[in-house]
This record gives C-alpha cells, structure tokens and sequence, in this order.
C-alpha cells in the first residue's frame, strides 16, 4: 500500500463528495488548533512573563469560552446538512429492493420491469477482490435517483459502497431504505 491510498475512495456520488469537502473542512479547523496549541505552549515554556493584572482579566475569559463554542458551530452546521441530504429522497426513477440472505444478496427491479437476480459470493480468484467480488453483480443506471429498499431473512447484513457513500443495514423483519444516485459509470 502506498502512502497515497490513506485518503477517502474517489467520490461517485453527490453526497460523499459533500462528505469529502466535509472531511476536508474539518481537518482544516482541526489543524489550525493544533497549531495555535503548539504555539502557544511554546511560548508557555520559553517566556518567564508575569503580569499579576492578568489574574483578575474576565474578557480572556469569555473570549476562550466562546471561540470553542463558535468552532463548534462551524463544524456542526455542515455536518447536519449533510446528514439532511443524506436521508432526503427526492423523486426516485427506479427502486431497487435488495433483501440479505445467509451467503447471498437478491436483488428485485420492481418500477418499470419486474427483474430479480441472485448474487453469490465469488471464491478465490487470482484478480479478485477477495470477499467483494460476485457472480451476478447489481447494475444501476447513472444520472439517475434510485431509491434502495433494504431487508434481511435471516439474520442483520450490511450493505456498503463507501465510493458512493452508503451504508445500509439489513436487519430482518424491517424494511430500510436509501437514496443513491451515480455521477460516473463503473
């Protein structure tokens, strides 16, 4: 693995690119701090200054409750419109139902045509994602706003594509679901 593979995937969706520019404005607040931190402890061992008037300074002391409180703010604000898009559905094209079972995944096309297949894990192949690779793997157009219905026979499944941005969980009995759309074929 090479040092360049420690980011996020390639983003194939509008949400996780919103949550790569997430990711990326958050690391950027976190960085100044840590470098304001250390500064300031730097000048904390290095400077023998005493002032006594700074032991009765209030103002000092409601700017550093407050600026924490406005970082905060300014994380919190776009992770709470992401998760509102996140779980937005927004006139779906097609559906996919997509129902877990012991060693298999089934898929149900159900808006325009009624297609069903089944999905096998495939085993040990020189060129293979191990555990990722299938025989029959789920197609969905791009450009397009798919609704995903989740739901499990048997026991909980996870269903994920982290270059899209969505993880589901298939838990028996219940229906989930998620919206999806594609940006880029593959």
């Amino acid at each position: 693995m090479k040092w360049t593979k420690f980011y996020l995937p390639d983003a194939y969706s509008p949400t996780m690119e919103q949550l790569v520019y997430f990711h990326d404005h958050t690391m950027s607040i976190i960085t100044s701090i840590t470098i304001l931190i250390c500064i300031l402890l730097n000048s904390l061992l290095w400077n023998k200054l005493i002032d006594l008037n700074m032991n009765e300074h209030q103002m000092i002391e409601t700017w550093w409750t407050i600026l924490p409180t406005i970082v905060l703010f300014l994380i919190a604000i776009p992770s709470l419109k992401i998760l509102y898009s996140m779980e937005e559905l927004i006139n779906p094209t097609i559906s996919i139902k997509s129902m877990g079972h012991q060693w298999y995944w089934s898929y149900e096309y159900s808006d325009k045509f009624c297609k069903e297949l089944e999905s096998y894990m495939k085993y040990n192949k020189k060129n293979d994602f191990r555990l990722l690779e299938v025989d029959n793997k789920m197609k969905a157009p791009f450009l397009t706003q798919i609704r995903m219905i989740f739901s499990s026979s048997d026991v909980l499944h996870s269903w994920t594509i982290p270059c899209l941005a969505i993880k589901m969980d298939a838990v028996p009995g219940r229906i989930n679901q998620s919206s999806l759309m594609i940006k880029k074929p593959g």
